[in-house]
């Protein structure tokens, strides 16, 4: 009696709910840009590309000046604080660091790759989340016709269910028949309210993919499935996922940036050189004395072999991962194919044998059952069984789509 209340509660909040809210009908075209406009896991993803930008521009920047003021504090011959007068001491230096070995450079272009890292990752987070926008975008659709199609049907059962009561109060029927389209009814409402809590976290799933409070459903229609049926063949795939997959050019730019940075630890080898010019007032062999000179360390022990060495391995490293994640994304590619054929195969299948005269049907027995040609028996059975049909070919029209735009995440392009 519980789980038939809350199916109940479920029923009145589709009805109610849903309605109070605004409906957004969109086209997948249309979705893709709100989702572009508005989603702030993107633009907060553009942020950090523009961080990346901003380090180049780091990069280029020279190390400043050092300048160094010198004074004297107590001149104990005079009994002086601060004696630094005409005949007293002060000092003065300007000191600045010479990048040597192209480090600079090596720098900048270090930088420049963590930037087209930083786009590749951008866009495959938008491959990612259109693909999980176009997925939930149609499966909305889908529940959202089966649903209707439950509530019509509850209605009808609800309708003979009263013609029922009253018949068997009157004793022209059995209670076992009234017995038995209850226990159909409780069976359907139970179903619907399973179906609605999918549909409830697909819709909630989309409102935060598109940042609105409107229901959502899809602008389309059955014709629209047919450009997710477009020949292909796994080697075209294949060769189309190694040369635009961005999770994939992401690992070979991994590999550019491990390079760079091994480049990099060896020009780190090359000292720095340290210029300076100093004024000396009574402090040094003269008074007034100008100097200029130079620093450099002398890579007697320590020329940066520990960072070099590790650099070679992060480069190895880098290596294997892209030979893994190739390996990885062909095993992908093949595997979902297959299955999206499986799916296609089933698609067609089902496509030829659910036609108008299923919906005939079902009007043609709903009539027979009333003049009681049909038993309450055989009308329940052929009842369930045009439910299951329903739920088959939901399941199989989402499948394609969902392999489909599975097949276009994995080849980091829009083949379907």
């Amino acid at each position: 009696m519980q789980q038939l209340v809350v199916s109940l509660f479920l029923i009145l909040l589709t009805s109610v709910g849903i309605h109070a809210q605004d409906t957004l009908r969109l086209s997948i075209r249309r979705a893709d840009s709100v989702f572009l406009a508005k989603n702030y896991y993107l633009l907060a993803a553009s942020m950090d590309i523009e961080a990346q930008r901003a380090q180049i521009i780091q990069a280029k920047i020279y190390p400043n000046p050092i300048f160094t003021a010198d004074f004297n504090a107590y001149d104990p011959s005079n009994n002086q604080v601060f004696h630094a007068g005409k005949s007293g001491q002060k000092a003065f230096q300007l000191e600045q660091l010479i990048i040597l070995g192209g480090k600079r450079h090596a720098e900048i272009e270090l930088a420049k790759t963590n930037v087209g890292i930083a786009e590749l990752e951008f866009q495959q987070l938008v491959r990612e989340l259109k693909f999980r926008l176009h997925s939930d975008l149609y499966t909305i659709g889908q529940q959202d016709f089966l649903l209707r199609k439950y509530a019509n049907q509850l209605n009808l059962l609800d309708t003979l269910l009263k013609s029922y009561e009253t018949q068997a109060n009157k004793g022209n029927i059995a209670l076992k028949e009234v017995v038995r389209l209850r226990g159909a009814y409780i069976q359907l409402n139970n179903d619907r309210a399973e179906l609605f809590r999918s549909y409830i976290q697909t819709q909630t799933d989309l409102q935060i993919l598109l940042q609105t409070n409107s229901i959502i459903l899809p602008d389309s229609t059955e014709s629209d499935l047919s450009h997710y049926l477009i020949p292909s063949s796994v080697g075209d795939i294949q060769t189309t996922a190694m040369e635009n997959l961005p999770e994939l050019l992401v690992i070979r730019q991994n590999k550019v940036l491990a390079e760079q940075y091994l480049n990099y630890q060896k020009r780190a080898a090359v000292p720095d050189i340290n210029l300076f010019a100093s004024y000396d007032q009574r402090g040094g062999a003269f008074n007034n004395q100008i100097n200029a000179g130079i620093a450099i360390p002398l890579p007697f022990w320590n020329r940066n072999q520990g960072n070099i060495k590790t650099s070679q391995y992060r480069l190895q490293e880098a290596e294997y991962n892209l030979f893994a994640k190739e390996n990885e994304i062909i095993s992908r590619i093949n595997n979902n194919y297959a299955y999206y054929v499986q799916t296609v195969s089933e698609y067609k299948k089902s496509t030829e044998l659910y036609n108008d005269d299923f919906e005939k049907t079902v009007e043609g027995m709903t009539m027979n059952f009333q003049k009681r040609n049909v038993s309450i028996i055989e009308f329940i059975d052929f009842f369930e069984s045009y439910n299951d049909v329903l739920a088959e070919l939901l399941r199989i029209k989402t499948q394609l789509v969902i392999s489909a735009e599975q097949i276009n995440l994995l080849t980091g392009k829009d083949i379907y």
